[in-house]
C-alpha cells in the first residue's frame, strides 16, 4: 500500500470501508444496498445519487476481492501513466457510464415486458384488449423492487481501467491462470469484451454484464476524446488528428488503425543490458592501455635526463615526473 499511487490507494480504502460499513448497518437492520445500490429508474427506490454510490458497495467478500484486485493490478499502472486528476475523472466516467448502460438495458427489458404482458415470469392484467403502460407501472412496482435486484459493485469502473491498460500498454504480457500462458494485453482486453458480450445475451444470472460493457464503452469514448484533443502526454497514447471532413465511422476506424499500428511497433522503456563481462573486459583493457602509456612517458623523461641532464626538462615534464614519484 505504501508504494501505491494516491487515487488507487484511496479507492481501495474507501471500498473496504464501505463494505465493512454495510456489514455493520446490516446487523442494525439497515440495508445500505436498498439506499445506495443502483435501482431500476422506474422503481420507487431509485435515487439520483445511486449511479455514483453503487460503485462502493459489494455483495460479498469475493465480489469485493476480485474487483479490488483488478483495481490494484491495473489501476496503479494506469494512474501513473495518466496522472492523478485524469485517472479519477476516468474512473468515475466509466463507473457512471456503466450505470447508464445498465439502466438502458433494464429499461429495454421493461418495455419488452409490456409488449409481452409479463415480467419476471409473472403475468400482467390485460386492460381493454391491450397492455396498458401506466397500469403496468403501477401494478409492477413490487416487481421492480423485489424481482430486479439492484446493481452494486465497482466492476464497471474496473473494466474501464482494464481497457485503459490494454490501450496504453497493448503489448504487455499478462499471465493467465487457466490456461497458464502469457497473453498480450490487447488480446486479453478484446477477449474479455467478447466474453461479456456473449454472456450478456446468453446468461440469465444476476451478473450485470451490460454494466461491464458500459464501463469499457465509456472508457473507450473518453480515451478517443482525449486523443482527438491531442492532450495525451503519457506513454503509449498517440495524438490523433481527426479528419473533420470524414464521416464519424471513418474517423473511428482511423483511430482503431492507429491503435493497432502503435501496438505493433512496441517500444520498451526498460534498459537492455548485454553481458556485463564485456564491460569488465573493456575497462580492464582501457586501464592497461593507460598504464602502459604512462610508463612509456616516464621512460622517455628518464632517458632525456640521462642524455641531457635534469636541466633539459620542461616544466610539464618536471611536474609529470614529480607526480609519478608521489604515487
Amino acid at each position: 500500500m505504501r508504494n501505491l499511487p494516491p487515487v488507487t490507494k484511496n479507492l481501495l480504502i474507501i471500498n473496504l470501508i464501505c463494505f465493512m460499513a454495510a456489514l455493520v448497518f446490516e446487523q442494525r437492520g439497515v440495508d445500505l444496498t436498498r439506499v445506495c445500490g443502483l435501482h431500476f429508474i422506474l422503481s420507487s427506490d431509485f435515487g439520483i445519487w445511486q449511479p455514483v454510490t453503487y460503485m462502493f458497495l459489494h455483495a460479498n467478500f469475493s465480489h469485493l476481492f476480485f474487483n479490488m484486485f483488478s483495481l490494484w493490478m491495473f489501476g496503479r499502472i494506469v494512474e501513473q501513466a495518466m496522472g492523478e486528476k485524469r485517472f479519477i475523472i476516468f474512473y468515475f466516467v466509466c463507473g457512471v457510464g456503466a450505470a447508464l448502460c445498465q439502466e438502458l438495458w433494464q429499461l429495454g427489458e421493461y418495455f419488452i415486458a409490456v409488449q409481452n404482458g409479463s415480467y419476471a415470469g409473472l403475468p400482467l392484467a390485460e386492460i381493454d384488449g391491450r397492455w396498458n403502460l401506466l397500469d403496468f407501472a403501477n401494478q409492477s412496482r413490487y416487481l421492480l423492487t423485489d424481482c430486479i435486484a439492484p446493481t452494486i459493485g465497482a466492476s464497471g469502473a474496473c473494466y474501464g481501467v482494464l481497457l485503459a491498460f490494454g490501450m496504453t500498454y497493448p503489448n504487455e504480457r499478462i499471465m493467465l491462470l487457466l490456461p497458464p500462458i502469457p497473453l498480450k494485453a490487447k488480446y486479453f482486453v478484446c477477449g474479455y469484451a467478447v466474453i461479456e458480450l456473449i454472456s450478456a445475451f446468453a446468461s440469465d444470472g444476476n451478473v450485470a454484464h451490460f454494466a461491464h460493457l458500459g464501463g469499457m464503452l465509456f472508457g473507450l469514448l473518453l480515451i478517443l476524446y482525449w486523443r482527438g484533443k491531442g492532450r495525451s502526454r503519457f506513454e503509449g497514447w498517440q495524438t490523433w488528428t481527426p479528419r473533420r471532413s470524414a464521416s464519424p465511422w471513418t474517423r473511428l476506424k482511423d483511430r482503431f488503425k492507429l491503435w493497432f499500428k502503435a501496438s505493433k511497433t512496441k517500444t520498451k522503456n526498460t534498459a537492455r543490458f548485454s553481458d556485463r563481462s564485456a564491460d569488465y573486459d573493456y575497462n580492464a583493457r582501457h586501464a592497461d592501455d593507460k598504464k602502459r602509456k604512462d610508463q612509456e612517458e616516464i621512460d622517455r623523461i628518464l632517458k632525456k635526463i640521462k642524455q641531457n641532464g635534469y636541466q633539459s626538462l620542461t616544466d610539464a615534464e618536471r611536474r609529470r615526473l614529480f607526480e609519478d614519484s608521489h604515487r
